[in-house]
């Protein structure tokens, strides 16, 4: 019987433009971030047949960007001393996360859509997914205010019509909590849609774009491009921030509002706890999730 090798864990720092890739998660046949990482990282430690897989904190959907995506890796003592080994251009001595950031590049290439920012040792009991205490995301539209720039189209969505930006602020923070957000959510069996909003508001940036800042312990599906959606039916005039707070409370599905695109989305920073607090939190967030 094969003895199990040690194993170190990395945290990665990622960041990815969303518009040719169908998600994050590996799927057969399909182009996915974490199929391009992984396959990187595979190519990196010579496809022995013992390259690790990637733990996410945020599944994105596709087209969905990411600036401060974050996610873990699992390296054995092999891994490690390989990595160990590189130097740049045989002087300078990097750390075992500094060669793995050089070498994913390498293979990835100048003009890659995802790229590794950065890998460090993970403190102990740090797990992407489930030490995170939250994620924050934001939405991009630009209406007449802003102008079309096609230089953005994939990252902000048009909007043909001047949206109220200060109603849209409103029904926002009307929206923040903990609540069942079922109305706000494509449901998946077996999955909860209660969450903890911790902040939501909307703004103009500079250019007169709208920019939605989104926070939560997590998401569940489409539930960040469904609250823009609402937000946006009450800056046209079609609903208020009453009728927002009564479709979340009736935590039904409902079409009452569009969903918006997924180009207009980008997952901005992940949040987490101190080095002490990260095992707790874990197991925090594994426990199933009821309102009072």
């Amino acid at each position: 019987m094969t003895e199990l090798s040690e194993t170190t864990r990395f945290r990665l720092d990622v960041a990815y433009d969303g518009t040719d890739f169908k998600g994050w998660a590996r799927q057969p046949g399909l182009r996915t971030v974490q199929g391009v990482l992984e396959d990187a990282v595979a190519t990196v430690f010579g496809r022995r047949g013992d390259e690790p897989g990637l733990v996410v904190a945020g599944r994105t959907d596709a087209g969905v960007h990411a600036t401060g995506q974050v996610a873990h890796v699992d390296l054995t003592e092999r891994h490690v001393e390989i990595l160990n080994r590189q130097r740049r251009r045989g002087v300078i001595r990097q750390t075992a996360g500094e060669a793995l950031v050089r070498r994913v590049g390498g293979v990835l290439g100048h003009r890659s859509d995802v790229e590794l920012l950065a890998a460090d040792e993970a403190p102990a009991g740090f797990d992407a997914r489930f030490s995170a205490s939250w994620r924050r995301y934001e939405y991009r539209i630009a209406d007449p205010v802003a102008g079309k720039n096609p230089l953005l189209r994939n990252t902000v969505v048009w909007h043909p019509h001047t949206l109220d930006v200060a109603a849209m602020d409103d029904a926002a923070r009307e929206l923040v909590g903990l609540h069942d957000f079922g109305a706000y959510c494509k449901p998946r069996e077996g999955a909860t849609t209660i969450r903890t909003l911790q902040d939501f508001a909307w703004r103009r940036d500079g250019d007169g774009r709208l920019v939605a800042e989104v926070r939560a312990d997590a998401f569940c599906h489409s539930m960040v491009r469904s609250l823009v959606g609402a937000c946006v039916a009450v800056g046209e005039g079609k609903l208020t921030s009453s009728d927002l707070v009564r479709l979340r409370d009736a935590a039904e599905r409902t079409s009452d509002f569009k969903v918006m695109p997924a180009h207009g989305l980008t997952l901005v920073q992940v949040g987490y706890p101190e080095d002490d607090l990260l095992a707790a939190r874990a197991e925090l967030t594994r426990a199933k999730r009821t309102l009072p």
